[in-house]
């Protein structure tokens, strides 16, 4: 096995830490009829077990030498090889029904936000999602209304995905060890999303204007959309910021805005 440097323009930090790795495994519980998707599968540290715990595997990598290498081991049989950048990656060529794949993946932390909203785009292809990511990130992902962390990609997981953060993995876990700690996440998508295909447009471009402008009120950052008195009829007052809304405030001003 070729160890080579990692490359900063990817963002890659190796999971090396056996420990760490069953831990992983361990919350995933693979089993023989499922089929994962891996991104960033790197030097193979929870690729190795995937592939012989989980009937199928596909695996997304972008650093052409680190595919070869993949393609080099004992178990490469059971690997089938996406050479591409996951940001890009249409989901649906894999599979197109709902709840068919599970994900996993080490996001890289120098596009990891990016990276998840894309994989929200085929969210409902996934039974669930277990991903690492910056610790930061996570509590982005499960942070509460009112709270600094508390942003877009809250809500737009929240009214698609339940997110759970299992555990914390410290930075010398990788090599090389990265300068912040890290977390594992588990996303599982809702049965009944709270925002339907139709409405996703209309929600996710609300998400963009409120939290691109988070310090300042509704009825200025939707005042292309909705006037004061339509927010103030979804029984929200239109003085508020988008940091202090609910999930389904923003499905309520998404309907009001279908509506008008």
């Amino acid at each position: 096995m070729n160890l080579r440097l990692p490359r900063k323009r990817f963002g890659q930090n190796f999971l090396h830490d056996p420990n760490i790795i069953q831990k992983i495994i361990t919350s995933m519980n693979p089993q023989k009829e499922d089929h994962f998707v891996e991104i960033g599968p790197g030097q193979g540290a929870i690729t190795e077990p995937l592939s012989k715990a989980a009937g199928k595997l596909d695996v997304i990598e972008i650093d052409q030498d680190l595919a070869d290498d993949l393609l080099t081991r004992p178990w490469a049989n059971k690997l089938n090889m996406h050479r591409g950048d996951a940001l890009r990656f249409p989901f649906n060529t894999i599979s197109t029904k709902p709840a068919a794949l599970r994900l996993a993946g080490n996001l890289p932390y120098n596009i990891s936000t990016p990276l998840l909203f894309h994989i929200l785009n085929y969210y409902q292809l996934f039974r669930d999602i277990h991903i690492m990511l910056q610790k930061e990130v996570v509590q982005r992902m499960t942070a509460q209304p009112g709270s600094k962390t508390y942003g877009r990609l809250t809500v737009a997981l929240a009214a698609r995905c339940r997110v759970e953060s299992l555990f914390v993995i410290g930075p010398g876990a990788f090599r090389p060890a990265p300068k912040v700690e890290s977390a594992f996440a588990r996303l599982i998508p809702l049965p009944q999303p709270l925002i339907t295909e139709s409405e996703a447009p209309v929600f996710d471009d609300i998400l963009r204007r409120t939290f691109g402008q988070r310090r300042k009120q509704l009825q200025n950052t939707l005042r292309n959309m909705l006037t004061a008195e339509q927010i103030q009829s979804t029984g929200i007052a239109p003085t508020v910021r988008a940091e202090m809304l609910s999930v389904e405030q923003f499905v309520a001003l998404t309907q009001a805005v279908i509506k008008t």
